[in-house]
């Protein structure tokens, strides 16, 4: 039996925890997936995986072969693919996956420079906001919230960063007033996400530290798009991430509140399988993506009206505001090294759980 093809049979029924699933990913039937795991077995003349009739677990023997199996065939696979790479150009179809509402708003013109520069590649690219395996549902490259990153095996890198913003119209601000505190929310109509995205607490960092309230939600939505929609149409104050409405901000209807108290930052990164070495077209892709996210103007992705655009907006709302414009922090793109680091992470899990952004 060929020893490489059943250390790749061990380690993807180790992935995958299962025969079934690892034969169906290989097309092959359970039972040869099984007699490869068991010739490795006898071979070693040891038990590598506890089988059970509802679970396989690694034995601690299995724990040890499997790390080093998987070394040697990234090692094997490195070679073969830097071969082939030599006389291959990109091509063919590369399955994308992204949150809907960042990719709505975000990957149009990135895919449309990749088409440019790599005519011969047709990017097929889903929206979903759902858990997907990359390696199971056969997707080359995701686009993913960094905290929601949990369980396939998967490499990261960052591409952008994204505040996370409270905001408003400028007529709401005219009507009820300008909250100056995190504790005012709690006298005003709030636009929020579901309570399992974030908790129900909204949690503050300012001048004296951490402040934690729970708005008073008058609308509840789990796609940061639709809270976007009820914010412009005057209906309370949302928090939204700054690359959505950076636009909104620039323009002057829509906001931003607390100023000198801080939220948590969303990281956004590409995630793609574990593999040092990958197809032309995958690997010329995501350095496309990160080579166009660190070098898109800022209003582009949302942050310039942390600069200009917030003190115009403010401006027109509440005059007292304008001599703080140029004290604002600033931008994460001007934060970002000039250069994302080449060398990956190496994350093992599921990507991405279900995200509203």
């Amino acid at each position: 039996m060929d020893h490489l093809q059943s250390m790749r049979v061990f380690v993807r029924v180790a992935d995958l925890g299962s025969f079934a699933r690892a034969a169906s990913a290989m097309d092959i039937s359970n039972a040869v997936a099984t007699r490869h795991v068991a010739g490795l077995e006898g071979r070693l003349g040891t038990r590598l995986l506890n089988r059970t009739t509802r679970s396989l677990s690694l034995t601690e023997s299995g724990q040890v072969y499997l790390e080093r199996a998987r070394q040697i065939l990234d090692e094997l696979e490195d070679v073969e693919q830097m071969v082939v790479a030599r006389n291959h150009e990109p091509l063919g179809s590369l399955r994308i996956v992204a949150p809907v509402v960042f990719g709505l708003h975000n990957l149009a013109p990135v895919l449309q420079t990749y088409a440019q520069r790599y005519p011969k590649v047709v990017p097929d690219v889903t929206l979903v906001d759902r858990q997907v395996d990359l390696v199971e549902e056969g997707f080359d490259v995701g686009i993913v919230i960094a905290r929601q990153v949990k369980s396939a095996s998967v490499v990261t890198r960052r591409l952008t960063t994204g505040c996370m913003t409270v905001c408003v119209t400028p007529e709401y601000l005219t009507k009820h007033g300008t909250p100056t505190h995190p504790e005012h929310l709690l006298e005003h109509p709030c636009l929020s996400l579901p309570s399992e995205y974030w908790g129900d607490e909204r949690v503050f960092t300012g001048p004296d530290g951490e402040v934690r309230v729970r708005p008073q939600n008058v609308i509840i939505a789990n796609n940061t798009e639709m809270l976007r929609q009820f914010a412009l149409l005057g209906m309370g104050i949302a928090i939204l991430p700054s690359y959505l409405i950076g636009n909104d901000m620039t323009r002057g209807t829509l906001v931003r509140l607390l100023s000198d108290f801080q939220l948590p930052q969303v990281e956004i990164n590409v995630a793609y399988p574990s593999r040092r070495h990958l197809p032309a077209k995958v690997r010329t892709f995501i350095d496309h993506l990160v080579e166009y996210f660190s070098q898109t103007p800022n209003h582009q992705i949302g942050e310039q009206w942390l600069r200009d655009g917030r003190g115009r907006a403010l401006a027109a709302a509440q005059p007292e505001y304008v001599e703080r414009a140029e004290d604002e922090p600033r931008s994460f793109d001007d934060e970002l090294d000039s250069k994302v680091s080449s060398k990956p992470s190496r994350t093992r899990g599921r990507m991405p759980a279900p995200s509203p952004f």
